[in-house]
């Protein structure tokens, strides 16, 4: 997710290009996880990605990062050791639960580009920097209509183009933690580094799962998820029904009370069925530009019959809420304020 856009915007559409399952498969000569820069040996790497057959010949070495909303794609390439790779990076969040991400990817180069109108690369932008991988986190970027260079048109000049899971279809109600593990995967292959994504997603399913042990699973609280109102009005246009943020409740002990509002990633909840909704804890996402512990306050005391009200219970999170590598931070601070001593 990116706050470069407007708060607003950015509000309506941080998770909507979050998107829909990427089924990769992995086909590699020799996987020895060659890291240097140009090194061959384990190559050709291809992947299957929305439809489509990558094949590496080595790894990339001038990779370009869409905005698209979203964090996910630039967090996974520093979680993997790989910002030496990124030529021109458009996503930034100003926060993050990992320290010192927000900073490292502040000073990642941006490539000087002038963005379009839907605040992302345009067509010859894109193709001017001379990508050998263009990352996207759903299909829009790759679209013609909207102004920005095609999966073909990127081949043409011998860049690959990567989807994110849950972005083929551009689906992010189906997202879970598994596809930001696809994503680690599928970079980790792509860049032969197989080792250090397979170490970080079995970190983080360690991590998890010593969470989830830990929590009662009988009556797991209800918890409402939404971001911060910029404004500071209480603001519930935009309460999360559906998504990884479900996956990630459930593993920390915790329920959605909003997730029969919607089929789609947002649900509009009314103030009225806000008030009548028994709230155990707010999960509230810093949106860039919004005090998220003022507004949870704020909530909390204007909903005074919820039960998160009497016990004060909220956290607020950033980037470990979204598609990336850090979803086990979130696990583990969702459960610290439901399972006290779990998380």
């Amino acid at each position: 997710m990116s706050m470069k856009r407007p708060a607003a915007a950015a509000l309506a559409a941080a998770l909507c290009l979050l998107t829909a399952a990427c089924g990769s498969s992995y086909d590699a000569a020799n996987d020895t996880n060659g890291e240097a820069a140009g090194q061959t040996s384990g190559y050709p790497v291809t992947l299957e990605n929305c439809g489509r057959k990558l094949t590496f010949e080595k790894a990339p070495e001038r990779v370009v990062v869409m905005n698209g909303a979203s964090v996910a794609e630039v967090s996974t390439l520093l979680a993997l050791g790989l910002e030496d790779r990124i030529v021109a990076n458009q996503q930034g969040y100003g926060r993050s639960e990992v320290p010192g991400r927000a900073d490292a990817v502040e000073q990642l180069p941006t490539g000087g580009v002038t963005l379009n109108e839907a605040g992302d690369i345009p067509r010859e932008a894109m193709l001017g920097l001379r990508p050998d991988l263009a990352l996207s986190v759903t299909s829009y970027g790759y679209e013609q209509k909207n102004g920005f260079a095609t999966r073909e048109q990127l081949q043409q000049v011998g860049a690959n183009s990567y989807i994110s899971p849950q972005g083929c279809d551009d689906d992010p109600s189906r997202m879970t933690v598994a596809d930001s593990y696809q994503l680690l995967r599928d970079m980790g292959k792509i860049f032969h580094v197989g080792d250090r994504a397979e170490k970080l997603i079995a970190e983080s399913e360690k991590k998890i799962a010593a969470v989830t042990g830990k929590v009662r699973t009988d009556k797991p609280p209800k918890v409402m998820v939404l971001f911060a109102s910029p404004t500071g009005r209480t603001d519930f246009s935009l309460v999360f029904a559906k998504g990884i943020v479900n996956d990630i409740l459930a593993r920390a002990g915790g329920a959605n009370a909003f997730q029969d509002s919607a089929e789609t990633l947002f649900a509009n909840v009314s103030k009225e069925k806000a008030a009548t909704t028994d709230v155990d804890a707010l999960v509230v996402i810093d949106a860039g530009g919004a005090d998220a512990a003022a507004y949870a306050k704020k909530l909390l005391k204007e909903f005074p019959q919820w039960p998160a009200a009497e016990t004060n219970t909220y956290v607020t999170l950033s980037d470990s809420m979204y598609l990336g590598p850090s979803n086990d931070l979130a696990v583990q601070k969702i459960a610290d304020v439901l399972h006290p001593g779990a998380g």
